[in-house]
């Protein structure tokens, strides 16, 4: 019933079938690197010199097209790369580590430092203008309380001076010389009432009273000319100094 005869031996492989064995071995994986391990290996070579002129240059590194692996992954099986890509971390860790990122990527990541610097100097400057603009508006807002306080201080002095030369302004003197043009007019008026009424009463005057009163009379006259040309001469404004 069961045959004696043991089964063939299996087809002995082939070189190329012995080296895909060697490359992915069936049942076993190898193990997935870990992020810190691709921060600090050492047994990668350091950028390519067209890697630093782009970085030089500041200009992009050529596009590798949709088929570029990193060294570092391009022995791996498919299981292998599969589980990376399902692991973000590590995803991430391979995308940006500089040795194994695309130069692309550093050259990205430079251009974005440098950018980084600049933006820090440019905030640190505004910092420096923020704070002296805060100091000159903190000082001018002092010196224009303390302008204020000055400005009220001349008011009150002007005012006190108006107040003390208000009698020699020109309202006041012109009309002091109105007054006075008006009262030594009624000074000579009374002068001449005075005589008539003494020359009415049948009062004879002595010589030496009708000289006295003559010599008033005519000062009192003389005078009201003198104020009444003073007015007309201001009315015509010949007073210099004045209008």
């Amino acid at each position: 019933m069961y045959s004696q005869t043991p089964p063939p031996p299996p087809p002995k492989p082939t070189a190329a079938h012995e080296a895909s064995r060697m490359s992915t071995p069936v049942g076993s994986s190898s193990p997935l690197p870990e992020v810190g391990d691709l921060h600090n290996a050492s047994s990668v070579a350091a950028p390519s010199a067209q890697h630093s002129n782009n970085v030089a240059n500041n200009q992009p590194a050529p596009d590798p097209g949709d088929q570029w692996l990193p060294k570092f992954l391009e022995d791996k099986s498919k299981q292998d790369l599969a589980d990376i890509l399902s692991n973000h971390a590590l995803l991430s860790g391979l995308t940006h580590s500089p040795q194994t990122a695309h130069p692309s990527v550093q050259v990205s990541h430079d251009a974005l430092k440098l950018s980084l610097a600049a933006n820090l100097e440019h905030a640190a400057h505004l910092l420096e203008l923020e704070a002296r603009l805060a100091h000159q508006r903190s000082s001018t807002q002092a010196q224009l309380l303390s302008t204020h306080a000055l400005e009220r201080q001349w008011r009150a002095k002007q005012a006190e001076m108006d107040h003390a030369l208000a009698p020699f302004a020109p309202a006041s003197l012109y009309q002091h010389l109105n007054q006075g043009v008006v009262e030594q007019e009624a000074v000579c008026h009374a002068l001449e009432e005075s005589f008539l009424e003494g020359s009415g009463n049948g009062d004879r005057a002595t010589e030496r009273e009708a000289s006295e009163w003559v010599r008033k009379y005519r000062e009192a006259k003389k005078l009201y000319y003198l104020r009444q040309e003073k007015k007309e001469r201001w009315d015509e404004g010949r007073v210099g100094g004045w209008r």
